[in-house]
């Protein structure tokens, strides 16, 4: 790198055994030496990845320090509180790829392998129950992921005009930071992002540092930082990091008086000084969701604009776009597409990829409502029967049991949201709604399942639904009617 990296991080002291190798009560760093001390998990459980997530411990913050330079190289540190949900003699973090330089566990440094894209550490002694800290510092290059699931790759990004960005959904965020990558373990975040001089960066949440004005002044060692606190619970794939020389911060006065929420943008040069028109009813977006799903689960949103990224990504508080898309003549409802999720995906999490329906299936209910909100019910209802046939056109299968490899295919969005549309009619407008509000806020800032959903549309409607539910979820054909 062109310029050294000092990583200031906060590192837990190590606890004192009692002589024996013994763990006192303090969480230890030691040779686990009691049968009952065995190595976490190293996958969550997830169906469809068992490779993601980790067992043996819960994520509480993470603290991701990042030093861009030019040439592309990054230096970084993580520290990653956690709990430890059984006894642990070592535990596992996703990690591809990147070079680590050290590791330390509340303070101590202790042996670690890596195997694949698990990162192996050893050599403990955690008590279940105990807190511990793990600093890692490393360094690279980063790159686009291969995922799993999807037929592109995905993670870190290099633009065509130099800016950086993540978007790393499903299973991309490993390929960053080390992590235990499933959204069963949501944490909070701190971002501490520092780019060269010139160099505009932002991530998920509020900043609440800024060494240098927004278009990159200098900072006293050439470069410019900032640090942002995401201080809800996040799944790891919704972290994301943006830096473009000549981005800004630009806020949205009109929408943050709309939505009683602090709206700000992360634009290029060229849109700072002309943001679209669509980007000021984001504020009147968030105030008809918020009828339809409760209040806005977040302190702030707005939206990172980037070249060389041709969709969209729900970021927590911080939604990524292609350029693309913001030229795009249906940028109004991709803007209430990734806002929706920010309810249904963000707060409301999925606990295993395959209901994956859940945040698109509703996502795209909100396109629907929106065209109810812009042009009233007929108009709402001439949408639904317009995107019916384009899905009987198209021979969706269930969205229930999305391909692993294709994991977010048209189904998971069409099919998912003409779900939505069908139990609204089946349910009535007064049970539908509650049930929207009463998930979201039950599963706020947590997981649910399929089953969940049901679970609570049944409560509400007060009837059994598995008939509708299995065959709009499962069923070959799109259900008639």
């Amino acid at each position: 790198m062109r310029r050294a990296l000092a990583i200031a991080l906060v590192l837990l002291s190590a606890s004192c055994t009692n002589g024996d190798g013994a763990v006192t009560a303090t969480t230890g760093v030691t040779e686990a030496t009691s049968p009952s001390f065995t190595p976490g998990a190293p996958g969550i459980g997830d169906d469809y990845y068992p490779s993601l997530g980790n067992g043996g411990y819960d994520v509480q913050h993470y603290r991701i320090d990042l030093a861009y330079e030019e040439d592309g190289s990054v230096g970084a540190g993580v520290a990653i509180d956690a709990v430890a949900t059984q006894n642990l003699s070592g535990f596992n973090l996703d990690f591809a790829g990147w070079s680590i330089s050290g590791l330390q566990v509340d303070g101590t440094e202790v042996p670690f392998s890596r195997d694949g894209e698990e990162l192996v550490i050893t050599g403990v002694a955690i008590a279940d129950g105990d807190e511990f800290r793990v600093a890692i510092n490393y360094s690279g290059t980063p790159a686009p992921y291969e995922s799993a699931a999807l037929p592109f790759p995905i993670g870190w990004f290099d633009g065509p005009n130099g800016e950086q960005f993540v978007a790393a959904e499903p299973d991309a965020a490993h390929s960053w930071f080390p992590c235990n990558d499933h959204p069963l373990d949501k944490a909070t975040f701190t971002f501490a992002v520092r780019g060269p001089a010139g160099y505009g960066t932002a991530a998920n949440g509020e900043r609440v540092l800024n060494d240098g004005d927004d278009a990159g002044s200098a900072s006293k060692d050439g470069g410019v930082a900032s640090q942002w606190e995401m201080t809800s619970p996040m799944a790891t794939y919704l972290a994301t990091v943006a830096l473009g020389r000549g981005w800004q911060v630009v806020a949205d006065p009109v929408s943050t008086e709309a939505a009683g929420i602090e709206v700000r943008n992360f634009l290029p040069a060229d849109l700072s000084e002309d943001p679209p028109a669509a980007l000021e009813r984001t504020g009147e977006m968030i105030r008809t969701l918020e009828a339809a799903f409760g209040p806005y689960p977040f302190s702030r949103y707005g939206i990172a604009v980037v070249d060389g990224f041709p969709s969209a990504l729900e970021n927590q508080t911080l939604s990524l776009f292609g350029r693309q898309m913001v030229d795009a003549p249906f940028f109004e409802y991709v803007l209430v597409h990734e806002l929706a999720h920010q309810w249904f995906g963000d707060s409301v999490s999925l606990a295993r990829w395959s209901d994956i329906w859940l945040n698109e299936g509703f996502a795209t209910y909100a396109e629907m409502l929106w065209v109810e909100h812009l042009h009233g019910s007929a108009a709402y209802r001439e949408e639904v029967a317009n995107r019916t046939q384009a899905a009987r056109i198209a021979g969706y299968g269930p969205p229930g049991t999305p391909p692993p490899d294709d994991l977010f295919n048209g189904s998971v969005y069409q099919r998912g949201g003409l779900l939505l549309a069908a139990l609204r009619d089946e349910i009535g407008d007064d049970a539908f709604f509650t049930t929207l509000r009463v998930y979201s806020d039950r599963f706020a800032d947590a997981n649910a399942t399929t089953q969940d959903f049901i679970a609570l549309a049944e409560e509400v409607a007060g009837r059994d639904l598995g008939v509708f539910f299995d065959v709009w979820l499962y069923g070959d054909e799109l259900p008639e009617g």
